[in-house]
């Protein structure tokens, strides 16, 4: 096993407020910000950026929103998308959390709202990734076909005990990559390997909910502890306008099924 230290585990902090937790100023990561928004019930927040576009995802509580003339009520794991330079207001209907993630606007894109919803037929939104024992259901909060400019970004759901992003797979060269868990309240926990060398891991961190995992570069499979679906919210940011594809992972040759 190769010997590293990556330091690419974070803790979100579960205090009140908008907490950058990950960013180019505290991580190996270029393009891409990971936030927490914490809100007590009946607290608004205007939520806007002058330079990232932002897609948040609701992971606990209930929200009302407005942009503009707009008005919206967020339920768990619906999701938004804003652009730089607007603005939302969030009003939290009880105790919330939202996981953000962040990339460079380049002036693409306008504001949606996307409802969380599993019966969707299979498709760009809603997907199943893999087999089992690594079978995972996804549902894209904002989908490489959506207006945007670098964000690629879901929820993914594993099956108790199971491996979700296997085989391992890596596209350093074109996306980063945070993996934000939740709904694995400790003690219970999930497994998140890390590694930039085909055939080897380099990092192995256990993860609860709160953590984020930065994949600036390299292989990044998970799997929750027998019992426990690894469930995250992970954002994507691509390089460049070009690159933000979602089918230019490259599997590691040692482990590709």
């Amino acid at each position: 096993m190769a010997q590293s230290k990556l330091n690419w585990k974070f803790k979100s902090p579960a205090s009140p407020g908008l907490h950058a937790v990950v960013s180019p100023e505290n991580s190996s990561c270029r393009t891409t910000w990971g936030f927490r928004l914490n809100l007590e019930k009946g607290i608004e927040f205007r939520l806007s950026d002058e330079k990232l576009e932002l897609n948040g995802a609701l992971i606990s509580g209930k929200a009302q929103i407005t942009f503009e003339s707009f008005e919206y009520t967020l339920e768990e794991r619906d999701s938004f998308y804003l652009p730089s330079m607007s603005t939302l207001v969030i009003k939290a209907q009880t105790n919330l959390v939202i996981f953000l993630g962040g990339a460079p606007c380049e002036g693409k894109g306008s504001f949606f709202v996307r409802k969380y919803d599993l019966t969707l037929p299979l498709g760009s939104i809603h997907q199943i990734h893999g087999k089992p024992p690594y079978q995972r259901e996804v549902f894209m909060t904002i989908t490489q076909e959506d207006p945007g400019s670098r964000l690629i970004c879901g929820i993914t759901e594993g099956e108790p005990g199971a491996w979700t992003s296997w085989p391992p797979h890596q596209h350093s060269k074109d996306l980063e990559e945070i993996y934000c868990y939740f709904d694995i309240p400790k003690p219970k926990f999930a497994l998140h390997l890390s590694s930039r060398i085909p055939g080897e891991i380099e990092e192995v961190y256990a993860v609860s909910t709160g953590d984020f995992v930065i994949v600036p570069e390299g292989y990044h499979p998970t799997v929750g502890m027998p019992g426990v679906k690894s469930c995250y919210f992970w954002i994507m940011a691509a390089h460049s306008e070009k690159s933000r594809r979602y089918d230019l992972a490259i599997n590691d040759p040692y482990f590709d099924l």
